[in-house]
């Protein structure tokens, strides 16, 4: 199918292209920017006047719990702009076998809504004991390999795994969290003692990436942290970084935008993974972003269903749904931080793909990018537009998130208007 994009502000981070033009997509693949064959007839012609023309979205970390959920979040993917998604291990069953990962990334790419890229489990179960065969899970499609919120509590298996990942030249994706200190249910400070609730101390972060990182000196193994938290967490990182450690990071919109004070009084839907911590945290992580200390922003998409929101903050299932709020809570940062829009997408677009690197095969020199003869994932958004996020609006089977509210909603800036996967509309606004 060929399809014109008409009049758009096309912007590619990745090139620092910033202009008006037109995007023509034939096969997949766009085939012009700016100067259009005169021989093109497209099949389709989307105007994006007031529009910006940007690469889709690139979301490091968002899960897809359940079998039967697939489609619906990848519905919401191609709804928030996100033509790829990385996919933690903690599946239900979890992504521990080859045959596992052929069946989900077969399922998804029938549906051609979104590029999948799944994680492999690091250890058998999750159970952080017998290392999976991360060699066959590879071949099968795994991009890396994660213990997605089950930390490894043996730091010999840890050792083991990196020695042999380092070996193999693979990556790890690990959240840095104590395995004995982590256990609380909000950050540990002045809130969480008013309200009674477990804490989590900014030490279960830090004591965690020491120990990651004098492993790293001792092995070589590429890692990406999943999920900074803290003030701390974040000049760890930018020391090992210094240092010349092959470390990336990634921060959540939720600790990119909240702090524990929106607790309010035992509000559920600010029960997160890991738990929102004070301003002084919430700051360094949105300095640490701009400055690249932190490497991609990331939804965190965490669907939770029904009435497990319902159940008092202690006992309610932490997470949220985020896909659909990525760019929008992305270009807000980007207004608060006075980053110009090539800026702030970058974190969304190119950075993410320099993160997975290699792992994306024959993508890699155009994922992320709007480059001709490149793979045609785009998104076209009007940046004006506010929507409210209500939980009607999101295609989610997951409608808790901390944006939301049941009437009118928080009014986010961004309205994605399309979303093309290889050349094919998989989302558009009427």
């Amino acid at each position: 199918m060929k399809i014109l994009i008409q009049n758009g502000r096309v912007v590619d981070p990745a090139s620092g292209r910033d202009e008006i033009a037109d995007v023509a997509i034939a096969a997949g693949r766009i085939v012009a920017i700016g100067a259009v064959p005169t021989d093109f007839q497209p099949s389709r012609t989307l105007d994006a006047r007031g529009c910006v023309v940007a690469p889709g979205l690139v979301d490091l970390a968002a899960r897809l719990r359940e079998r039967g959920m697939l489609e619906s979040e990848l519905n919401a993917a191609a709804a928030g702009g996100v033509t790829s998604l990385v996919c933690p291990p903690d599946t239900d069953p979890a992504l521990d076998e080859p045959g596992l990962v052929e069946m989900l990334k077969f399922r998804a790419r029938k549906l051609s809504l979104c590029r999948l890229f799944p994680l492999g489990a690091l250890t058998r179960g999750l159970k952080g004991e017998a290392l999976t065969e991360m060699a066959e899970l590879t071949a099968a499609g795994c991009v890396g390999f994660s213990q997605a919120e089950s930390a490894i509590k043996d730091t010999l298996v840890l050792q083991r795994a990196m020695m042999y990942a380092s070996s193999h030249n693979l990556s790890l994706w690990l959240r840095p969290v104590d395995p004995w200190l982590g256990k609380g249910v909000a950050a540990s400070g002045a809130v969480a003692t008013r309200l009674g609730l477990s804490g989590v101390p900014v030490a279960s972060e830090t004591i965690s990436l020491h120990t990651l990182f004098e492993l790293m000196r001792a092995t070589g193994v590429r890692v990406h942290l999943c999920r900074l938290s803290s003030a701390a967490g974040v000049e760890l990182v930018r020391q090992a970084k210094a240092e010349g450690l092959p470390v990336t990071a990634d921060v959540s919109i939720n600790s990119l935008h909240l702090t524990d004070v929106d607790i309010g009084y035992f509000n559920p839907a600010m029960r997160l993974t890991p738990p929102l911590r004070q301003g002084r945290d919430r700051d360094a992580l949105r300095a640490g972003l701009a400055d690249g200390t932190i490497d991609a922003l990331v939804s965190d998409h965490t669907p939770v269903e029904g009435d497990a929101k319902t159940l008092p903050f202690g006992e309610a299932e932490p997470g949220a749904t985020g896909l659909e709020l990525l760019l929008s809570l992305a270009l807000k940062w980007g207004q608060d931080q006075e980053l110009s829009l090539a800026q702030t997408l970058a974190r969304v677009t190119s950075d993410p793909v320099r993160v997975l690197g290699d792992a994306l095969g024959s993508l890699a020199s155009s994922a992320g990018r709007l480059v001709e003869g490149g793979v045609a994932d785009v998104c076209v958004f009007d940046p004006d537009e506010t929507w409210p996020v209500t939980p009607d609006v999101l295609h989610s089977q997951g409608k808790h998130t901390p944006f939301a509210f049941a009437d009118t909603g928080m009014a986010l800036p961004g309205r994605v208007r399309a979303t093309l996967v290889a050349g094919t509309i998989a989302h558009e606004l009427r």
